[in-house]
């Protein structure tokens, strides 16, 4: 499948999409999308999560990856594409009967023509479920880089827990779940776990990971490192994205509120209740500790482990839909 895939790729100039933001849904990737798209010479998209999975499921596109101009209607029904700023004219020149293009370079033309709107080189998106579909990606652009957001699962724990979003899959899976926080660690640990897995293999040159609790308390800093991996000059811009966007109003949430780097937002230790901390740490302690996140219950019940254990079980069977999941740790 991936020679495949790589077969279709164009050897184009672009490097347009030149970089993903990745993480589990919840862990800030809202934030770090603000940071990087203030910078002079890179914009971010938002969320144009139809991009693997057209390509996977072959959606206006011939079984070799070519596309057709079927393609258009699709598009034009997501309900993110307008916010890439290309005309139901320019989508139809791009997608010209007769003439045969490759997926990757349709969807390069697409970043470009973006970046161009923006006034910026390179262009990227942020979408939190990419971090499980890093393979594909990679392989229709081998050169893009891949930004991969880890934030303590508790605190995840907390934000899916609280988030009133009906239509988001994530809270369907949660929130109706027999026991909602052991359902959130197994759904955090199925994410990190299967970017890095996937991340791993790609090498250092291509994939990064950045703590979220490093980037809010040293963002300078953090946004520096950031900067060096992506090829790019530091720039203050990156830490005044809120300037003249701010909005304070009550009942918003981070993402509705154009605050500054701020820390302290949301912390499991003053806001989750104990006896949740330990049913959390029993489903995904061993990812806690291979990430360096200290516990606070070193030995969990045994009657929280057969919790545990048995939610584990369940959320497979819920989760997988035929999709081998990152072994459980």
């Amino acid at each position: 499948m991936l020679r495949e895939l790589r077969d279709q790729t164009p050897r184009s100039v672009s490097h347009n999409p030149a970089v993903f933001l990745v993480g589990c849904p919840r862990s800030g990737t809202t934030l770090l999308q603000r940071l990087v798209d203030a910078h002079p010479q890179i914009a971010i998209t938002h969320e144009q999560c139809w991009v693997a999975r057209y390509f996977k499921n072959r959606t206006g596109l011939t079984p070799e990856g070519l596309v057709t101009p079927g393609l258009s209607a699709s598009l034009l029904e997501e309900k993110r594409f307008h916010k890439l700023r290309v005309s139901r004219d320019e989508l139809e020149r791009l997608l010209e009967p007769g003439k045969p293009v490759s997926y990757a370079s349709f969807v390069t033309e697409l970043f470009d023509h973006y970046g161009k709107a923006k006034g910026k080189i390179l262009v990227g998106d942020k979408c939190p479920s990419y971090l499980r579909e890093l393979p594909t990606l990679h392989a229709l652009w081998p050169k893009a880089k891949f930004v991969h957001l880890i934030r303590d699962g508790r605190d995840v724990c907390l934000s899916i827990c609280n988030w009133n979003k009906p239509d988001r899959i994530t809270v369907r899976l949660v929130h109706g779940a027999e026991d909602n926080v052991s359902t959130a660690a197994f759904y955090w640990q199925w994410f990190v776990k299967a970017g890095r897995q996937a991340g791993n293999s790609l090498g250092p040159e291509l994939y990064y990971e950045l703590r979220y609790e490093d980037l809010v308390a040293s963002p300078e800093e953090e946004c520096a490192k950031l900067c060096a991996f992506l090829g790019v000059p530091y720039e203050d811009a990156m830490l005044r994205f809120h300037e003249g966007r701010t909005r304070r109003d009550a009942g918003l949430d981070s993402k509705g509120q154009w605050l500054p780097v701020t820390s302290g937002l949301r912390d499991w230790r003053s806001d989750m209740r104990p006896q949740d901390v330990e049913r959390f740490e029993a489903a995904a302690g061993g990812l806690l500790d291979e990430l360096g996140y200290a516990r606070a219950c070193r030995q969990p019940a045994p009657e929280t482990m057969e919790q545990a254990a048995r939610i584990g079980a369940l959320f497979d069977t819920k989760a997988r839909h035929g999709e081998k999941l990152p072994e459980r740790g």
